[in-house]
């Protein structure tokens, strides 16, 4: 009976023995399932809480740095600027400026300029990187990308510098022809000559600060707000009008064709003055006794019709390095044959301004010697197209002369490449 005694506490305690040892490696199995990883050190756990929603919707570049100078957290912006290659801040003047932050816990700030990634061009991105101490072990590196503010910045200062320098021509001319008036005043030819002198000098002012109000215009507004359904024949009617005067005096013929039943959607007002540059500049650049050609057609585009207006001279035309530069504010090819016809240098830049914002575009051809031809792309308004078809459809028949709708395909785009490349010759389209 003490056998069994003995042998059943015996049991007994084996039992509570082993129940013992189960719930420990129970608990210490879960523990260390708990325990953090090499990874999660450095990820989200080694963030204070709510750092890492804070970073994911700043504008600029982040990159958190450990006490090691390993990348804890580092924002897409940063992988894209070229800042983090390889687990690591790859701008050694950042990385010098953490471990001083990191040292003595002051906030940083500098601006420097990277080379682009990818590129060969020797242009480079101009950043401004500001680290702070970030908990005790931390420091975050903060980089905002500064390249199109400094180029908004430096276009600002040549736009400012520029119509300085062109209010002070005129200004400048009137100050000095009014003390030469007052010191004339008992001489009636040299008064009238100097007043004459003093009226261009007005006038030129005069259409510096409308075309800098137009400029200013057309870069602030949207001209879509008021758009419209503008028939390309009144814009080229208005256009020659403006310009019928110079034209008579240089005896310069002025011819439009193809520019009947076509509609462009947009600004009148900002057309009308866009087109009329063009035929101005091609008047004022073109010897006596020539032809200035404007000749408009519909062409098919992925994103819808286009409707092409070209404006072709047979002047001095434009060598290929100025070419790319003509269109800038203020930049004129012979600045001496601006100033004798009143170019401001401002006409071009408008019109490029006025085909951006109505979704299209303006090119030129030219070479030296031959003439130029720019041309003036923009969308063409849909549904007036659609009207004016069936209207045209149920007045046709008998009509003597042939319309630019008339011809189809090729025959049309060889009548239009004809006008506008030799109106000395091509035959006159009447709508």
């Amino acid at each position: 009976m003490n056998v069994d005694a003995a042998v059943a506490a015996v049991a007994a305690i084996a039992g509570v023995c082993t129940g013992v040892i189960a719930m420990l490696a129970f608990r210490w199995s879960e523990r260390d399932q708990a325990k953090p990883t090499r990874t999660s050190l450095h990820t989200e756990a080694a963030l204070p809480p709510g750092v890492d929603t804070v970073l994911s919707v700043l504008r600029s570049s982040a990159v958190v740095l450990d006490e090691a100078d390993a990348v804890v957290k580092a924002s897409s912006a940063a992988y894209a600027l070229g800042l983090v290659r390889g687990g690591k801040l790859a701008v050694e003047p950042m990385l010098a400026m953490a471990r001083d932050t990191r040292r003595d816990g002051e906030i940083r700030q500098i601006e420097l300029d990277l080379p682009r990634r990818g590129t060969g061009r020797g242009d480079a991105l101009a950043v401004s990187a500001r680290v702070a101490p970030l908990g005790s072990r931390l420091v975050l590196l903060l980089v905002e990308d500064l390249t199109e503010a400094r180029r908004i910045e430096a276009v600002r200062r040549d736009f400012v510098a520029n119509v300085s320098h062109e209010l002070k021509t005129p200004v400048g001319a009137l100050s000095l022809l009014s003390e030469a008036v007052m010191d004339a005043s008992d001489d009636p030819e040299a008064v009238t000559r100097f007043a004459g002198r003093m009226q261009i000098e007005a006038t030129r002012l005069t259409s510096l600060v409308q075309e800098l109000i137009d400029l200013s215009r057309v870069q602030n507004d949207d001209p879509l707000e008021d758009a419209e359904p503008v028939r390309v024949d009144e814009l080229v009617a208005e256009a020659m009008d403006r310009c019928r005067h110079q034209a008579g005096t240089k005896q310069i013929n002025i011819a439009a064709g193809g520019t009947a039943e076509l509609h462009v959607w947009g600004n009148r007002g900002q057309l009308a003055a866009a087109l009329g540059n063009l035929v101005e500049n091609a008047v004022n650049y073109s010897p006596a006794r020539t032809r200035v050609g404007v000749a408009a057609r519909r062409v098919n585009a992925p994103g819808g019709d286009l409707i092409e207006i070209a404006v072709t001279d047979q002047g001095i035309g434009i060598s290929e390095k100025d070419r790319e530069r003509i269109f800038e504010r203020f930049y004129r090819v012979d600045p001496a044959r601006s100033r004798q016809t009143g170019g401001t240098g401002l006409g071009l830049a408008i019109v490029k301004h006025v085909a951006a914002s109505h979704g299209g575009e303006v090119t030129v051809w030219s070479a030296e010697g031959q003439g130029s031809t720019f041309t003036l792309r923009l969308p063409e308004a849909g549904s007036v197209r659609d009207r004016a078809e069936a209207e045209r459809k149920l007045r046709r028949g008998g009509r003597p002369l042939i319309g630019p709708d008339d011809l189809e395909g090729e025959e049309q785009d060889r009548a239009y490449e004809t006008f506008t490349n030799d109106p000395l010759s091509a035959p006159e389209v009447h709508p």
